[in-house]
């Protein structure tokens, strides 16, 4: 789901993770087109579960930027999707045509 892709994209991005750089960053890896707004949206939604936080960064020479981080329930969260999907996986054997 694209939650669990961007919560993936801010740790990914690590101190950097403000939204143009986690819209980036899933623009790499996934390969798909993903809005600016598409993004934010998102990660107001995660900070509204509680599964991200956001703090304004602080520099004389750069502009203020929501920077944002996956919290403790967030990181538990992408545990159990990952988990659950690693159970479903198991045993499927997919035909090539």
């Amino acid at each position: 789901s694209l939650e669990e892709q961007v919560m993936l994209a801010v740790i990914r991005t690590g101190e950097d993770a403000y939204g143009m750089n986690v819209r980036r960053e899933l623009e790499e890896v996934t390969g798909r087109d993903v809005t600016i707004g598409s993004v934010y949206a998102t990660l107001d939604r995660l900070e509204a579960k509680g599964f991200v936080t956001s703090r304004r960064s602080s520099g004389a020479d750069t502009p203020s930027r929501r920077i944002f981080a996956v919290s403790p329930p967030g990181m538990a969260s992408l545990v159990l999707t990952r988990d659950t999907r690693e159970r479903l996986w198991l045993g499927v054997r997919l035909k090539s045509s």
